[in-house]
């Protein structure tokens, strides 16, 4: 039977092979997303290590923000994140969607990241 679940987790394989193909030596954005918060992470697949992460249970986005799991919590998480990747002279990523389709908060996110800098 064809479940929500089990179509999350086919698109969420495919989007991640197509990544795998053209990543090359880019870094990975990848974000989760849950009912309250949006959490992301930029990731170095070759060294296996996370370079920096942001979400909206950060203290100081925490604090800028009313309710965490609105469009204008997750704009900020993606600032908050290309400001940290900036910090750490990171500017080139590969937007990691997961399962997600990219409209609301994942696109939201995106945008936000964008406008501070990060190219992807």
């Amino acid at each position: 039977m064809v479940t929500k679940k089990s179509l999350f987790e086919k698109r969420k394989l495919r989007n991640r092979l197509s990544i795998k193909k053209s990543i090359g030596d880019k870094l990975r954005l990848s974000v989760y997303r849950s009912n309250k918060h949006i959490y992301c992470q930029i990731i170095d697949d070759y060294k296996q290590i996370t370079l920096c992460s942001s979400s909206t249970l950060d203290p100081l986005i925490k604090k800028d923000i009313k309710s965490s799991g609105t469009i204008d919590a997750a704009e900020k998480v993606g600032k908050d994140i290309a400001e940290k990747a900036k910090k750490k002279g990171l500017q080139i990523v590969v937007f990691d969607r997961g399962g997600y389709l990219y409209h609301g908060r994942i696109k939201s996110l995106a945008d936000g990241a964008r406008s501070n800098g990060l190219k992807f």
